[in-house]
């Protein structure tokens, strides 16, 4: 069965199911996920606990012999099953497939995933672990929902914040759930519990936000032009090289003008994406753009492109960064 990241707590209170899945794109709600299950397995007199991590070459034949061992304290077992890249291939789910068909009382299988597409949440191998276990799915909170989130956080150590505290804190992480916890802890050993003021919210959050390249290609494709112009003044002060920024959106308008392309024959998005090698999250980011930008706003931006290119290399006048405005303007329909 498939339950909220906020009924687990309640969940674990009761007795403990003998499988458990969690995943998502929230690394850090996946490890205290994991965390609470280890606890309450612990409390619940599972002392022995067993680390298996899949890698490359890894033997599958493991996760049998873990489970059939008997406990070498004579007790209960947690089995911790770690899988990185999200895919079993077709032995690993043969594997769990027959686990789920001996699980026995005297071990919790706990498998931690990362953030799974639509096909591997309807693969054979995950949909007989959700239904023979609990499955928890974790997604980021987007920017509208992170001052909900920062506020819960802040009442878990007595702290409160107003709206604007709230909405700083959740711009200057620009959704980064670790970068946000780190704070929150921050202000949980510099102030005490209460009230927070905006100007010891800013004093203790400002400047914690980093942006790489990844982040630019982001912003560039989610239509929130302010997120995009924060990232773009956070990679400028950060001193990020011109050339990698231009060189990280030019793939990114390129990739939206073939798509727009194939989109105007007719072709199927997905099938475009297969033949362009775009995978994943990418394919996902660029869906609302390429249903929404013009053809001809991509020609300009390309020709943008050029023109800033040519600046770089001192054949152009004009500002470099305010080139890169104008290139997230043009692909977000401004």
């Amino acid at each position: 069965m498939h339950i909220k990241g906020e009924q687990l707590a309640s969940h674990l209170d009761r007795a403990l199911g003998a499988l458990y899945i969690v995943y998502g794109d929230a690394p850090l709600l996946v490890l205290e996920a994991a965390d609470a299950i280890r606890a309450a397995a612990r409390k619940q007199g599972y002392d022995e606990r067993e680390v298996l991590t899949v890698l490359p070459g890894f033997d599958w034949g493991e996760l049998t012999a873990a489970s059939s061992n008997l406990s070498l304290f004579g007790g209960k077992k947690l089995i911790d099953l770690r899988l990185p890249t999200g895919k079993p291939g077709k032995e690993g789910g043969s594997a769990l497939s027959a686990y789920c068909q001996r699980m026995s009382a005297d071990n919790i299988l706990l498998v931690t995933l990362p953030q799974l597409d639509w096909k591997e949440e309807k693969a054979v191998w995950f949909t007989t672990l959700a239904e023979a276990g609990v499955a928890i799915k974790f997604t980021t909170p987007t920017l509208n929902e992170l001052p909900a989130w920062i506020a819960a956080r802040l009442a878990r150590q007595q702290q409160q914040a107003d709206a604007e505290g709230l909405r700083f804190m959740a711009e200057r992480v620009e959704g980064n759930l670790l970068a946000a916890h780190q704070e929150i802890q921050k202000l949980a050993l510099l102030y005490p519990a209460g009230k927070l003021g905006g100007a010891e919210i800013r004093d203790a959050v400002l400047n914690v936000t980093r942006y790489n390249v990844d982040d630019l290609r982001e912003a560039l494709l989610s239509g929130d032009l302010q997120r995009f112009a924060r990232t773009l003044e956070g990679l400028q002060q950060e001193g990020e090289a011109p050339p990698l920024a231009l060189w990280a959106m030019t793939e990114e308008i390129r990739a939206l003008a073939q798509i727009k392309a194939g989109l105007a024959r007719n072709m199927p998005f997905d099938g475009l994406c297969k033949e362009l090698r775009i995978w994943g999250a990418r394919a996902q980011q660029l869906r609302r753009p390429a249903g929404a930008v013009s053809p001809r706003a991509l020609k300009t931006a390309l020709e943008l492109a050029a023109t800033i290119d040519r600046r770089m290399k001192g054949l152009d006048t004009g500002d470099v960064w305010e080139g890169f405005l104008r290139l997230g303007m043009l692909v977000q329909g401004r």
